[in-house]
């Protein structure tokens, strides 16, 4: 098959892989040159580079700013999954930089259906109920929404969810010891709300990460659901994937 190479979606991945390769070859901030600079570089039209840069602009990579131009997007927080043991589960290592939290909402409710089958509760049982922004070196990077069996987390103070990691606080003041915890995520787009929070624009991509976190005994001690910025945030993971001589049952 004769690949046509004088097609616009030719042109466009040429000038997307153009520009990625630029991007990792600069530090956050760098300008990149101008639309009319690159269309002349590249022998393209101005659709075709906006197309490219549109599609590197929504993955985080360059950053447009009116007036003055474009540039190297800040270096996303990477958060890396490494397999620990041979039943194939992942440890957690810290994601990059300094986290804080701004709480946006604290109190106790009724565990209801949905969260009460999470937790292997009665839907009547109440549980602390706090919602928080995650903030990365005072830069937006998540909304986070946790519910803990209440009865395991007494006396817990909004204050408490600012800084700090949760697990050890856990640890250390209720002696509950998170143990594993099972983690689904998808993508997703933000809602305007969602949006204001995060300071980026609506429909922006997002990951939606989903978390049932147990103790040593199997008890679950945490159900959180979260909302990460696509532009600043990715996952790594390392994958064992074996001798390629060996046969797959």
């Amino acid at each position: 098959m004769v690949r046509d190479t004088s097609g616009p979606a030719y042109k466009r991945t040429r000038v997307r892989d153009y520009l990625r390769d630029f991007v990792e070859s600069r530090s956050p901030g760098d300008p990149i040159p101008s639309e009319r600079a690159l269309c002349e570089q590249l022998g393209v039209s101005r659709p075709t580079l906006r197309s490219a840069v549109d599609e590197l602009v929504a993955t985080g990579l360059i950053v447009r700013e009116h007036g003055r131009g474009m540039f190297v997007a800040p270096a996303k927080i990477t958060q890396e999954l490494a397999a620990a043991t041979e039943d194939h589960a992942f440890v957690l290592p810290r994601a990059a930089g300094t986290w804080t939290s701004r709480v946006l909402e604290f109190g106790t409710v009724q565990a209801g259906a949905r969260v009460g089958r999470k937790l292997k509760l009665s839907p009547a049982v109440e549980v602390c109920y706090i919602a928080r922004l995650r903030l990365v070196d005072g830069e937006p990077m998540a909304i986070e929404y946790l519910h803990l069996p209440a009865a395991l987390v007494a006396g817990l103070q909004a204050e408490d969810m600012v800084a700090g990691d949760f697990y050890e606080l856990l640890r250390d003041r209720y002696g509950v010891r998170v143990h594993e915890a099972v983690q689904s995520m998808e993508p997703t787009v933000v809602s305007e709300k969602e949006a204001r929070l995060l300071d980026v624009p609506v429909l922006s991509p997002a990951l939606h990460v989903e978390r049932l976190t147990t103790d040593r005994g199997g008890r679950p001690v945490e159900y959180v659901h979260s909302l990460y910025r696509g532009d600043r945030y990715r996952i790594v993971s390392r994958l064992a994937l074996g001798d390629a001589s060996t046969p797959t049952p």
